[in-house]
């Protein structure tokens, strides 16, 4: 198994737990067994973790703009171990759409099973939940939420949106407290959760960190294992059954690339033998833009020690299909990788986007960055939805509860105010980090599809992807649960016999 990230983490313990099935999981960054041992950086559930433990990619998130930092975990956990602990499952039709793209395996009903099976809801009892699972998830409660995050409910309440106490009810839409994967503050990450003590023990796992997979090896089209670099710099191949790829929406499809795989036309390119043309493979990238503006804070109001998000309002827009594909969140503070601004913000994220991105690898050197173009709002559609966000979110901050706390300060009103925040909109937006969709699964007749409904490369034999690489759209939550869901689903497959 390539990765030991969110879904990673979650299939090795999952397949070990049969003891006949013996997994090598490899990772490229470094593994914290001890919890009590945890850098700082990675216990902290309060913000993202953006240089520590990090891959070090950037993107550019449309033609407007220069190239911007892409966070993505490099450490056993992956991006589950350095993300904001935000808890979403989206909604049943997020799921519904991929079943009606030929994939009757991921229809709402056939995911929930997975979703109740990995959580520990600690707030909430109902046929929808689970309390016997690895992760925890509860939300901060009114006396827990610091100023921002209060005002930011109270603002909602008084542009007349509805409450919602469980975001991940399936028909919750409204404001409420986010469900959070954090205890006391700090991160519960796939590696804390599924990768317990009890399981590394298990004799039929080992864990191998500080080793970066170059390729997967082939015998014709057969895979037969993986050749990887050292951390000494030394190139090993390890040979194997079965491989497993979950090494993330960026790194998935570049080992694909790298080992042969893809188009025919970037194969050839990048100098690499072909062993299967697999036109999707890269072909698109999907994420979530996102967008903001920015308060100048009255004294006492933020403090970059804050936790940066705790509350959200989602809601269907005008024109939407999907419940609750626009999100608002409070921001308590303004954290960028090198330094922090002591303003809070409200940023609004598209969950529906119609446009999508552009992933190429320069090179098949194993260490070449990848270049993202995310093309982010390109589409006037989705520039029109962030638009409608960000006008319920400026409404709010009209309230008395939010106007008392914060005044906008950029854009420059003249901007925020009039049609011009439509052009700074796109001008000014990022990732929401939620990259997904680059090597997606479909039914045997569809042409934009790289695997099938249970992960199998086309063109080749005994290679797998189970990662949020294979989302054939975009979920309107962000994508964390979704891709434990996805790990969960593997795991047992894997475990119980051939996917």
């Amino acid at each position: 198994m390539v990765g030991a990230g969110a879904a990673g983490a979650v299939i090795a313990a999952r397949v070990t737990e049969r003891s006949d099935r013996d997994v090598l999981l490899l990772e490229a960054g470094p593994d914290y067994p001890d919890a009590a041992a945890l850098p700082g950086d990675l216990r902290d559930g309060t913000r993202n973790s953006m240089r520590a433990h990090d891959w070090g990619w950037t993107h550019r998130p449309n033609a407007k703009q220069l190239s911007f930092p892409l966070p993505r975990g490099r450490v056993v956990g992956g991006s589950s171990a350095v993300n904001t602990c935000i808890g979403l499952r989206g909604v049943p039709s997020d799921y519904d759409e991929w079943a009606a793209r030929g994939l009757p395996d991921w229809g709402w009903e056939q995911c929930l099973p997975a979703f109740v099976r990995l959580e520990n809801d600690l707030d909430r009892r109902a046929p929808y939940h689970g309390q016997d699972g690895p992760l925890p998830l509860r939300r901060h409660t009114p006396d827990e939420l610091v100023p921002w995050q209060a005002a930011f409910l109270d603002g909602a309440a008084a542009v007349g949106m509805p409450r919602c106490d469980d975001t991940n009810a399936p028909d919750g839409t409204g404001y409420g407290p986010h469900a959070m994967n954090k205890l006391q503050g700090e991160r519960q990450s796939a590696a804390r959760c599924w990768l317990t003590p009890a399981v590394r023990a298990r004799p039929n796992l080992r864990i191998r960190p500080h080793t970066l997979v170059r390729r997967v090896v082939f015998e014709g089209t057969r895979a037969v294992g993986v050749e990887v670099v050292e951390a000494d710099g030394t190139t090993t191949v390890l040979h194997a059954k079965r491989v497993v790829l979950c090494a993330g929406a960026i790194a998935t499809p570049g080992i694909l690339l790298r080992s042969g795989i893809g188009p025919a036309a970037e194969l050839a390119r990048l100098g690499v033998t072909r062993v299967a043309d697999v036109p999707a493979v890269g072909a698109r990238l999907l994420d979530h833009p996102g967008a903001a503006f920015f308060l100048w804070p009255k004294r006492g109001v933020c403090d970059v020690r804050h936790p940066l998000i705790q509350t959200v309002l989602r809601w269907q827009s005008a024109t939407g299909t999907h419940r609750n594909d626009l999100q608002l969140q409070a921001g308590s503070a303004v954290l960028l990788p090198r330094v922090h601004i002591p303003w809070v913000s409200v940023m609004c994220q598209v969950g529906k986007p119609v446009g999508h991105g552009l992933l190429r690898f320069p090179t098949a050197d194993v260490r070449a960055k990848p270049e993202i173009r995310s093309r982010l709002l390109d589409h006037p559609t989705d520039r029109a939805k962030a638009l409608e966000a960000l006008a319920v979110g400026l409404a709010m901050t009209d309230s008395p509860a939010m106007r008392d706390l914060a005044r906008p300060v950029w854009p420059p009103p003249a901007v925020l105010r009039t049609e011009r925040f439509s052009r700074w909109i796109w001008a000014f937006c990022d990732s929401g980090y939620h990259p997904c969709g680059t090597v997606p699964m479909g039914s045997d007749d569809d042409a934009d599809a790289a695997t099938d409904g249970r992960g199998r490369v086309r063109g080749t034999d005994g290679l797998l992807v189970a990662d949020a690489s294979l989302m054939p759209t975009i979920p309107t939550a962000n994508t964390h649960l979704p891709t434990l869901m996805i790990g969960e689903r593997f795991g047992a497959w894997l475990r119980d016999g051939d996917p």
